[in-house]
């Protein structure tokens, strides 16, 4: 669980509510159904419109990185490498085909089999970087749907706030329906502003920060495959992996 997440949410909002409460205004105005399907919805429609499916469904799934960051753990890669690295130096490069079935990471158990395999290190960099490109490339599509939720959160949250004008003009002879027209319009406002900066754009920037730490990681996978697959000392391989724990 990300505490500085769940922490600076809190904050935020706290001090939202806080500034509400001090000037004297009732915390019960901020809650509006109508406001809030209004922004929340208008926003999912128009980034279901601008993405595909698959980017799409990817952006949801990932939006609990924000919360649970996934695992990632260089010491441990580097630990495993050299320990196959090892292996392979005593045992030779095909034995380590008997140790495919330990590995629980696609990507590692991948590069291992095509060292298994007999493949240049060259080659093998070269079909593991198209590998990274792609699953790169899906994830920072997702990133920028919340980037663009962000966007046009506040649009909507406008859209609301006139939506919200316009019943109040519809019953200005009934001043008992003014004021629950007047909050839906400033409120949306609110939510529109609100979810986009306490929200959507952090959100998405901190996938963005994620994103790049895996693609750290399997980096890091690849150099040390391909000094396995040239049959590097693993001292050395050690020596080269530890510079991306700096």
């Amino acid at each position: 669980m990300d505490k500085l997440t769940l922490f600076g949410l809190l904050i935020g909002l706290a001090g939202i509510f806080s500034g509400q409460f001090i000037e004297g205004g009732s915390l019960s105005i901020l809650f509006q159904g109508a406001a809030f399907l209004i922004v929340f919805g208008g926003t999912l429609g128009a980034v279901m419109v601008q993405c595909p499916s698959k980017v799409f469904v990817m952006a949801i799934k990932m939006g609990r990185w924000a919360f649970v960051t996934p695992p990632m753990s260089g010491r441990d890669s580097i630990r495993q490498l050299i320990s196959l690295s090892a292996f392979a130096r005593k045992e030779g490069l095909l034995a380590l085909e008997g140790r495919l079935k330990s590995i629980s990471d696609p990507f590692l158990k991948k590069g291992l089999q095509l060292v298994v395999d007999g493949n240049s290190a060259e080659k093998i960099r070269e079909t593991l970087d198209v590998d990274i490109h792609a699953w790169e490339q899906l994830r920072w599509q997702a990133a920028r749907v919340w980037e663009a939720a962000a966007g046009y959160s506040p649009t909507i949250g406008i859209i609301g706030a006139v939506l919200g004008l316009m019943h109040v003009m519809q019953n200005l002879s009934d001043p008992s329906k003014l004021g629950a027209g007047i909050a839906v319009a400033f409120v949306a406002t609110i939510y529109g502003v609100a979810f986009a900066n306490l929200l959507f754009l952090p959100v998405a920037n901190k996938l963005k920060s994620i994103i790049m730490e895996q693609t750290q990681l399997k980096e890091l996978v690849v150099d040390g495959l391909m000094g396995i697959a040239n049959g590097d000392n693993p001292r050395q391989i050690d020596i080269k992996l530890q510079s991306y724990l700096v």
